[in-house]
């Protein structure tokens, strides 16, 4: 493909999460470097206005939508690099295109993320659900699980020590879900808290502290397994996040897929938020045995001004890859941006025989390129290119609902673990794969509104997150 000056540059599709939940993110396979914008600030300090001028820099010369933002905007009166972006992106935030996704990152945690998972927490993802939290996930390796906290277990009370444990019930109630952030603490290891739980075993109280750890974007748990449903093989894949090491970890699974003759799958994007465009194109090929070299996975486009940057996906089959009849996407409306792409990809191909389980996606069809300021570690992510699929489908800001060829409503049930084949979810997956009916996702159900408070809900994002809360929706 040509891409012209983007060779070198990390393209990722990842998004700020809302109150609903999501993220994500997307790349290029070139490692990030710092590019020139057309408009650079003539300052070269670190001083927070030459770094806010940078932002407007990038955004002025890469923004998908230049006409929104606006023809002035000084940045006095923000008090961050953040906030200024936040106020020159508004106008597309009203119109639904740009949901936070233009943000400023550190060039070395996104390096560290996306190259390993590195990152530093807990281990968890948490939901909220009225005004109870819930474990929705828990990260081998990390110190939650070994603490004995997994799927399931309900947060009753939080506290610094177990003296001022305050129940989560009254953190919502006073202060909503950014309250129960705040409660958690930083993202720093060495943070600790005690935190009152319940699950099977009963209750308890532990205390947990934040350490460094390595997200594994396929579980060793339930990431990759094959399921026998009455008889019929199923091939099940469970995608965390899309980062350089789930790559080899997709080949593996697919490679045993392949051997087996499984050729039906459910794949699990639930929690996904993204990653690596990369490594997106690399499942779709993965996927894609029964595709021809001139197929198209997906188109990009950038702005008129940049459409010398646009290019054209194909297939490119793998030695691992598998011949698809079925597909089933399991998702939420935290699955957003490369695992929609995926999803989206496929259903020129496969129609009704790829099917969206579960809810509504978050609703993401665009994606970020990286613009480095390295002197200030300062790495801005704006919105810059629109993904279409091999039918032109792309304008998906609502979620995927509208456009799957099957959708099949199912509950995200965290009563049992992730790759049980009686979950909820899974469960519903694996009837669509056998041909059983089921009831449809409603589709105006947009996954950018905020739900009733009685569903359950992903924490949304702390004032300063992390970029693994970016793209790993609702982790601390």
């Amino acid at each position: 493909m040509k891409m012209g000056p983007l060779k070198n540059i990390v393209v990722i599709l990842a998004a700020g999460l809302t109150a609903c939940g999501g993220s994500g993110g997307g790349s290029v396979t070139a490692p990030p470097t710092s590019i020139t914008p057309g408009t650079p600030p003539t300052a070269t300090s670190c001083g927070l206005v030459d770094r806010q001028n940078f932002a407007f820099s990038v955004l002025n010369e890469w923004y998908l939508f230049p006409d929104t933002l606006p023809s002035a905007l000084s940045p006095a009166g923000f008090n961050s690099v953040q906030s200024y972006i936040d106020a020159l992106t508004a106008t597309a935030r009203g119109q639904g295109r740009d949901r936070f996704f233009t943000f400023i990152t550190s060039i070395q945690e996104e390096n560290a993320f996306f190259s390993s998972g590195s990152t530093a927490g807990f281990g968890l993802r948490f939901a909220y659900q009225g005004n109870r939290l819930f474990t929705i996930e828990a990260f081998e390796g990390a110190p939650a699980l070994n603490a004995g906290i997994d799927r399931g277990t309900e947060i009753l009370a939080i506290g610094t020590n177990s003296s001022n444990l305050v129940a989560v019930a009254d953190i919502l109630t006073a202060q909503g879900p950014n309250g129960v952030n705040d409660a958690l603490g930083p993202s720093t290891a060495g943070t600790s808290r005690v935190l009152r739980i319940t699950d099977t075993a009963g209750t308890r109280d532990v205390t947990v502290t934040k350490a460094n750890f390595n997200i594994d974007p396929l579980s060793p748990r339930y990431g990759s397994k094959i399921i026998d449903d009455g008889g019929q093989r199923v091939g099940y894949i469970n995608m965390r996040t899309f980062i350089t090491t789930a790559d080899n970890q997709l080949r593996t699974a697919f490679a045993d897929f392949r051997a087996q003759g499984i050729t039906n799958f459910v794949i699990d994007f639930r929690y996904n938020g993204g990653g690596l465009v990369s490594t997106a194109e690399l499942m779709g090929d993965l996927m894609g045995g029964n595709r021809f070299s001139s197929d198209v996975f997906s188109v990009t486009r950038f702005r008129a001004s940049k459409s010398s940057n646009n290019e054209t996906r194909r297939f490119s089959p793998q030695p691992q890859s598998v011949s698809p009849v079925k597909i089933a996407f399991i998702s939420t409306n935290a699955t957003a941006s490369a695992s929609e792409l995926v999803m989206n990809s496929f259903t020129p191909f496969l129609g009704v025989n790829a099917a969206l389980i579960g809810s509504n996606s978050f609703g993401k069809p665009v994606g970020q390129i990286a613009v480095d300021q390295a002197s200030c570690d300062d790495r801005i992510r704006v919105v810059a290119f629109a993904k279409d699929n091999a039918a032109g489908q792309g304008d998906y800001f609502s979620g995927l609902a509208g456009t799957m060829g099957t959708t099949c409503a199912a509950a995200d049930d965290i009563t049992r673990p992730l790759g049980d084949p009686q979950e909820a979810s899974l469960r519903t997956a694996l009837d669509f794969v056998a041909g059983r009916s089921c009831t449809p996702v409603v589709a105006s159900q947009s996954a950018q509104r905020t739900s009733s408070r009685s569903q359950r809900e992903i924490l949304p994002l702390p004032t300063n997150p992390s970029l693994a809360q970016r793209e790993v929706p609702g982790s601390f």
